[in-house]
């Protein structure tokens, strides 16, 4: 399948309600024929993986190509500069969400961006950083504490950047540390506590949310759960 073939079935997909849809939800690029992800799914399987095919697509720029993009693409072959050049070109939260998700998180530069990222001034480059962190500590399951311990002081730094998509995705990667294991919950926890002393709307916002998922009967006991769960040796048997 080539980039014209999948345009024709794009077209063909086309959803204007849809598009009107994602609007209300900050889904706003330039172009978009208003498929769903789940379609993007299966046209995605259809094509395979393959690098160049990906480079295609993503200069199409057209939303469906440039997520379809992130999931074609074969992380191995994804370089430095081809990160850096997508992020930079993030507009909107959905394909910002849909490359970390996709493809960056399988990179070797994974950790890496999510430190180099949280520098930058740009809104939906910022988010990156703290999607990415999100992303492997779900994914991720052969990570080290250490590896998520060394994102606490960059959220706390980046608590008082109070636009939207910022503010809730650093939200996002503290509730998910915090979600790992009870040790990582516990200092999330105690982060969140000296988040909520500085005085600055977001921070505040972003410290009483996770503080109030983090400590929930819902989070605990699934926590003591799965920590018992590992301690006991249960998985092995």
């Amino acid at each position: 399948m080539n980039r014209d073939d999948i345009l024709k079935q794009l077209k063909f997909l086309s959803n204007p309600k849809a598009i009107e849809g994602m609007a209300r939800f900050g889904i706003t690029p330039e172009r978009t024929y208003g498929v769903s992800i789940p379609n993007l799914r299966k046209i995605a399987k259809e094509i395979g993986k393959d690098h160049n095919l990906a480079q295609e697509l993503w200069e199409s720029n057209v939303r469906e190509t440039r997520i379809l993009a992130s999931m074609v693409d074969e992380p191995d072959k994804v370089t430095e500069e081809q990160m850096e050049s997508w992020a930079r070109e993030f507009d909107y939260w959905e394909i910002c969400d849909q490359c970390c998700n996709n493809l960056f998180k399988k990179t070797k530069f994974a950790y890496q961006k999510c430190i180099e990222w949280s520098e930058k001034e740009g809104e939906f480059i910022k988010r990156a950083a703290f999607v990415l962190m999100t992303v492997l500590v779900v994914h991720d399951k052969k990570a080290d504490d250490k590896e998520f311990e060394k994102f606490f002081p960059i959220i706390k730094r980046e608590v008082t950047d109070g636009r939207n998509f910022v503010k809730k995705a650093v939200n996002w990667a503290l509730r998910q540390i915090g979600k790992r294991n009870l040790s990582l919950n516990k200092r999330a926890i105690e982060v969140a506590k000296e988040i909520q002393k500085i005085d600055f709307k977001a921070a505040k916002w972003i410290a009483t949310d996770a503080i109030r998922e983090l400590t929930s009967e819902a989070v605990q006991g699934r926590l003591k759960i799965s920590d018992k769960f590992h301690d006991d040796g249960s998985h092995a048997k």
